[in-house]
């Protein structure tokens, strides 16, 4: 039987700090993307490459929805929630 699709909303910084919210169905291959900035547009331009946070979904409604949401949000209330997860802004991706 088929394991079910896990979505994934995530957050990635530059070294200065700019945040990048996205959310895609292949994490690993997305933040590679990233960091190997082969993606044109704002995580290029403001060189975000370090992955911060990450939280899986069910569906891509529900990943797509928490990007919006998340976007929505104060870059306080964002930082927040990195540092309830990942205190030290490490990137898990480098482990």
């Amino acid at each position: 039987m088929a394991r079910p699709k896990t979505f994934w909303t995530y957050i990635m910084a530059s070294e200065s700090g700019v945040l990048y919210v996205g959310a895609t169905s292949g994490l690993v291959s997305r933040v590679m993307q990233h960091k190997s900035k082969l993606i044109p547009g704002f995580t290029q331009k403001y060189n975000v490459t370090k992955l911060i946070w990450f939280g899986a979904h069910s569906s891509v409604r529900a990943a797509i929805s928490r990007e919006k949401e998340i976007k929505g949000w104060s870059r306080i209330k964002k930082v927040k929630l990195i540092e309830e997860h990942n205190p030290t802004w490490k990137d898990p991706s480098l482990s």
